[in-house]
This record gives structure tokens, sequence and C-alpha cells, in this order.
């Protein structure tokens, strides 16, 4: 709702010392020039600059928009920067705390302002996910009037968690995680701001590094973390943030890790080894370590991808799509859940059965045509859709193997030079056992010479 007086005496009292307020609440940007990230939210004429008033005349007024984002990537920043800067009347809201009652208090008290004061309003709504259907039923008619202009923010796709006509009315803003350039930017300005630490520590390379990694692109975790370990380092007597003092204070250890150094490939080597190995334990710890540095989810899966095809294959064919579908989900919604989707499929990794048969088979076939053994296609497998192809012999003697009763016709396929190359060894490890048994079947009655 509308602050009241205690809020609104609260509000002066932060502004007039700001010094009782977290970190995170005193280093929220005053303007949207000041937010960090999201530069691709905040160019001339986007929706949030109309929504503070920035090139909103004419006949068109500012959109109704929906923020999703992950956690602390400034979906509750924008909303207070908007509130700050707009001259329009602002409420806020929370779906956790509110209900249709209270929405429709805010409407009402919308439409009076509007009618009797020619006051246009903004409502934030966050967590909008957390409404019910019903409740967000009772947003359209205010949004599809432009009684409200609605502020919702959510980290649920809003394409799951939003009805429909609520969000074809709105617009739809994606906020990206932060980048380390980003959060390191906002560490920076914290450490001096007069509104923030007022340089009374500084903060080393190693230490603002393990912070970077703590944050995981959250702007409001890495500024919780430097607050409460810049408080422990004062109470110290120390002039700086030391790497001790940050993992004594946020008790995280600094996983000894470079991401762009030989740590980064030998710990990705390990898991991939671990894995082939069959130590489920052994590959956690390194999935682990790959996590807690910081690392980027989408290479991780992507080495759980190429694992599933070069030391599982067939052994089990759901290994593969476990992989993919891994990946898939990673891209969608990113850390800290993106931890159990790998966890997922690094353990149905490790203790699937194990086959390089399909790694072994394409090398051995890449190998002969890197040495030239390659040769004519049989003109009895040549195209022969197109005119004058008859007269050239394609595709002429061509057996359809749908047509004999086993499926299975016993002709040439290969080149000459490679008519009797073997290239794929299944073994018997768990599924493959099948495609053993399909091999040597299909080899017999192909009429197939080991070679």
């Amino acid at each position: 709702m509308e602050p009241d007086l205690f809020t609104a005496a609260a509000e002066e009292r932060q502004e007039k010392d700001p010094t009782g307020s977290p970190l995170a609440v005193r280093m929220r940007p005053r303007t949207l020039d000041e937010v960090v990230g999201q530069r691709h939210l905040l160019k001339p004429g986007s929706p949030l600059r109309r929504l503070v008033g920035e090139g909103a005349s004419g006949p068109a007024g500012p959109s109704s928009v929906f923020l999703w984002g992950p956690p602390g990537t400034g979906k509750t920043t924008l909303a207070h920067v908007v509130s700050k800067a707009t001259n329009k009347r602002f409420v806020e809201l929370s779906a956790i705390t509110a209900g249709v009652k209270e929405v429709r208090a805010v409407i009402e008290g919308a439409r009076r302002a509007s009618g009797g004061y020619g006051q246009e309003t903004v409502l934030f709504l966050d967590e909008i996910h957390r409404f019910s259907k019903a409740q967000q039923d009772s947003l359209l008619p205010a949004v599809e009037n432009r009684w409200v202009t609605l502020i919702a923010a959510t980290t649920e796709n809003p394409y799951f968690s939003v009805i429909s006509p609520l969000l074809s009315r709105s617009l739809l803003l994606t906020l990206e995680p932060l980048t380390d350039d980003d959060i390191r930017d906002l560490l920076k300005r914290a450490l001096t701001d007069e509104r923030g630490l007022k340089s009374a520590v500084t903060l080393p390379g190693d230490t603002e590094n393990h912070l970077l990694r703590i944050a995981g692109g959250d702007a409001r975790r890495a500024l919780t973390a430097l607050e409460a370990a810049a408080g422990a380092a004062l109470d110290k007597g120390e002039p700086e943030i030391t790497l001790a003092t940050l993992e004594e204070t946020v008790d995280r250890a600094a996983v000894k890790y470079d991401r762009d150094g030989d740590q980064h490939y030998d710990v990705a080597s390990a898991l991939i080894k671990s894995i082939r190995g069959s130590d489920v334990d052994a590959a956690l710890h390194y999935l682990a370590r790959m996590i807690e540095a910081g690392e980027d989810p989408r290479f991780i899966a992507r080495r759980l991808m190429i694992s599933a095809s070069e030391d599982i294959g067939l052994a089990d064919p759901n290994a593969l799509p476990i992989a993919v579908a891994a990946a898939q989900a990673v891209a969608m919604i990113g850390f800290p859940e993106a931890a159990l989707t790998l966890s997922h499929a690094t353990i149905a990794l490790a203790l699937a059965p194990k086959s390089n048969a399909a790694t072994t088979a394409i090398g051995a076939a890449l190998d002969d045509v890197r040495k030239g053994l390659a040769g004519p296609v049989p003109p009895h497998l040549r195209d022969g859709h197109y005119k004058g192809a008859a007269e050239l012999g394609h595709a002429q003697g061509y057996v359809y193997p749908h047509d004999l009763p086993e499926g299975i016709a016993a002709q040439q396929y290969a080149p000459d030079a490679l008519k009797d190359r073997a290239y794929y060894e299944p073994t018997r490890h768990g599924a493959e056992a099948r495609y053993a048994d399909a091999v040597e079947w299909t080899r017999k009655h192909l009429g197939r010479k080991r070679s």
C-alpha cells in the first residue's frame, strides 16, 4: 500500500542518516544512469525511460512492464528508481503478503487519483508469480484501462506463471545476469561512495575475485558479503579486507581455481575422467569445485554432453538425452538451481555402463577417409531421381530393404576399397549388448567379411 506516516518518517530518517540501513539499500541507484548492467533495457526511449518521464510525452503513454530475471539482477532496484524519479503516484505491493482485497484498494485509489487530481499511478508488484489466476485477473481492468501502470517483477518464466491476458497487455523485459565486471564496478563504487564505506577499507585483488565468485552475479549478495567482511576488518583494525577475513565472515573457503588458467582445465578433466571411471563421489567433488568457483554452468553441461557420447555411448542410450536435457535446463534456470540439474546428470553418467565404441568407430572411419580410402559411391546407391540418371546407371539394381521379409538387403553399401571394413566394435556392457547382437546378425546377413 502507499506509505503511511511512520513509513514516511523512517524514509526521511534514512535519507538524513543512511548508515543504519544495509549497504545494499544505501547503494541503490537513484537514477537509471546509476544502474549497473542491463544496458539493453536503458537505451533512450526504452519503456523504463518512459516510465520515469523521459520522452513520455505525446498520445502514447508508458506501457506496463514485466521484469523477469534471476535474483539480484536489479528488478526491485529498477522499480525503486522509477518511484524516486517519476512524478506519478507510486504504490508497492508484494504478492507474498497482498491479496485481491489489497489490489482492488490500490486500483480504486488509482481511479480516484486520476479522476480527482489527474495523477497517474504506478503499481510495483513484486513476486507476481505467487499470485493465483484469480488474483492476476483482478489486475486486468486496471492495466487494460491504464488506471495503473504496472511494474511486475518475477524470477519465474512469465509464460508459465502469468495469465496470458495480463502478459499480452504488458511488455516483457528480460534482465540478464550481472557480469563479473558489473559486480566489480558496483563493489568499487560501494567501497568509496559517501553512501557506502567511504574508503574505510580497501579490497585486494584476491579477495575481490573470491567475492565475485561468492556473488555469482547477484548484486545484493555481493554487497551483503562486502559489508559483513568490511565490518570484520574494521573490528580487527585492518586497513584492507583480507581473503582470510572474507572467508571467516561468509563461511565459504576460497576455491583454488582460476577459470582462465590451468585449474580450469585440470578440474574439468578430472570431472570427466572420474565419470569415465564410474567414481560418482569423485565426480561430484569436482563438480562442486567448479560450481563453487563460479564456473559457467553451460561449460559444465557441454562437457557432460561430450562425455555421454565419448565414454558411454550405446551402453546406456539414455545418457545423451539426460545430458542434453540437463544442458537445456541449465541454460533456462542458471545458478543456483542449475547445481541440482548438473548433479542429476553427473550421477547418471558416472553410474552408467561405459563404452567408447562410438568414439573409436568414428575415429577409425575418419582415419580411413583422411588416408584417402574413399572411392566412388556404388552405382546402385547413387541418386536416381533426376532426368538422365538411369542412362548413367545410377540407382539401377538397388534392392529396397523394406520389400524383403527380414528388412535387410544383402548388397554392397560401402565403396569398393572399404566394402569389408568394420568400424563399430560394440562392447557387451549394459544396453550395448543388444547392439552387439544386432551388428553380428546384420553383418552376417549382408554377407560381410571382416577386414
